[in-house]
């Protein structure tokens, strides 16, 4: 919940002004409020727009809710969907999340499904237990043959905001983990995209992004200045051609 019409004004100008090269694939998800303002300003420019969150309602008397049609209709590509923050703030269960997966594929969008566990869950060697639950909600509730239109993300919800961020080694374990997970539920592990967020800055981006099971990032603080996020895709880029 960050933004006003003129620091996003500098922010996407930034942005536009200097798009990514090939074989990175970028979008920006701002609040509901100011998509239409980042659909203007993005244009054509190469990087996509998304939602934070939608309604797991596909319209009708829900007051206050944003149906995922109606992202649609203002030019959004993807959502994200299930953040840790929508979890513990506002209590989205799994079911809620998966709920919402189904109307944002049927509507055209491409969900990014957050899952990741606390500090206490963590420390108490639950972190994998409580990751795969997550993952086995999402791939019994929705048909492998829809698994190319998912992204996960794993968040961290001890490294988010906090400062601290998981090891390049700690996060790519837990990536591999969720692919395993994938695959021994029908699902093509290896050919789902599996970003990490979790503090990503441009000074460890590319330390994450070289480890082999993690395929990009959902940036957080980082992404409210431009040349802060550039430098983050910058990153990528680098990997990615193998630079």
């Amino acid at each position: 919940m960050n933004g006003s019409f003129s620091a996003n004004a500098q922010l996407l100008q930034g942005l536009v002004e200097t798009v990514p090269g090939d074989g990175v694939d970028v979008a920006v998800c701002p609040p509901f409020v100011y998509l239409g303002q980042a659909a203007s300003a993005l244009g054509a420019c190469g990087i996509s727009l998304g939602a934070q969150n939608l309604a797991a309602y596909s319209g009708g008397a829900y007051t206050g809710e944003v149906s995922a049609s109606m992202l649609r209709d203002v030019g959004c590509e993807w959502v994200v969907v299930g953040h840790s923050e929508r979890r513990a703030y506002f209590g989205e269960s799994d079911a809620l999340v998966v709920e919402k997966l189904r109307l944002a594929l049927a509507a055209g969008l491409r969900p990014i499904v957050c899952v990741g566990e606390t500090l206490d869950q963590r420390e108490s060697g639950l972190a994998e237990q409580v990751v795969g639950g997550q993952v086995d909600a999402v791939t019994s509730g929705l048909p492998a043959d829809q698994a190319s239109g998912v992204v996960l993300a794993y968040e961290p919800v001890w490294a988010i905001g906090t400062g601290r961020t998981a090891t390049p080694e700690q996060a790519n374990d837990m990536h591999m983990f969720i692919r395993g997970r994938l695959s021994a539920a029908g699902w093509p592990g290896e050919g789902v995209r599996v970003l990490y967020g979790g503090s990503v800055t441009a000074d460890n981006a590319e330390l994450l992004f070289d480890k082999p099971d993690i395929d990009g990032a959902l940036v957080g603080g980082a992404s409210l200045v431009a040349g802060n996020f550039l430098a983050i895709c910058a990153a990528a880029a680098r990997v990615s051609s193998g630079i």
